[in-house]
């Protein structure tokens, strides 16, 4: 039985798609759905409610922060986890800053980005 709702956020295809099934292989994950960019989570989140948003930091237009902190607003039951490539501290504190539960590198082992997931649920 699947208990942990997941909406992906990456504005590159190929990053959710694999993401997405590793994500599935775990008993416990959905992922409900995946978005391209941080307008377009914002309204996925809206529309699904989903218990966990994994939010790419770095996206043209909406980036991370603007969209973790759009998401926080309208849904505020909502856990995010940030993924980034290469953030420095102050990105990282605005994240925090913003709303987000977990900040985590791209390059961690999978098992702790999916820890993380496991514990902002």
């Amino acid at each position: 039985m699947k208990e942990i709702t997941v909406l992906l956020v990456d504005d590159h295809q190929l990053v959710r798609k694999g993401f997405r099934r590793i994500l599935e292989d775990d008993p416990e994950i959905q992922v409900i759905g995946e978005a391209g960019s941080g307008v377009d989570a914002i309204q996925m989140a809206e529309k699904f409610t989903p218990r966990v948003v994994v939010m790419d930091m770095a996206m043209p237009g909406l980036d991370g922060v603007q969209a973790t902190r759009a998401v926080r607003e309208a849904c505020p039951d909502v856990a995010v986890v940030c993924l980034t490539a290469s953030a420095n501290v102050r990105e990282i504190d605005a994240l925090y800053e913003a709303g987000a539960v977990a900040c985590l590198s791209k390059d961690q082992e999978l098992d702790e980005i999916v820890q993380a997931i496991r514990d902002a649920a």
